[in-house]
């Protein structure tokens, strides 16, 4: 059994401000990962200055953990904060692939762990991209 927990913060260009888009972007990203849901998407608008965004609630139970994002819309470019936990394989590439596919990111900074026995840094990185 795995035990793969991946953080990614990035700047974005696209912070899906609309519920729909970012349950499809969960649905895209559990079938692109080959994961099985258990239940959700869920999401969730906050429009409160000071947090307004996807914020909090654009979340989806996967069988083997779950799958949580955070969108703050009110800087340009707009905060993604990303968090999968899995028991199961886990393939980064694809995962970056979905997030700057649907995301437009300007930077994306990335954390891999595996947490079955403490928190060894699996893989770390940082993506620029600056012809946006």
């Amino acid at each position: 059994m795995q035990h793969k927990h991946l953080l990614i913060n990035a700047t974005i260009e696209n912070p899906l401000t609309s519920t729909d888009d970012a349950k499809n972007f969960l649905l895209n990203l559990v079938e692109s990962i080959k994961m099985k849901i258990i239940q959700g998407p869920f999401a969730y608008y906050v429009d409160k200055e000071g947090n307004r965004g996807m914020t909090a609630t654009a979340t989806m139970m996967i069988e083997t953990s779950h799958i949580a994002f955070h969108i703050w819309d009110e800087q340009s470019p707009a905060l993604l904060q990303f968090d999968l936990y899995t028991c199961g394989e886990l393939d980064l590439d694809i995962v970056l692939k979905v997030v700057r596919d649907h995301f437009d990111p300007v930077n994306v900074k990335y954390l891999l762990l595996n947490r079955k026995n403490g928190f060894k840094v699996e893989a770390t990185g940082e993506e620029k991209f600056d012809d946006l």
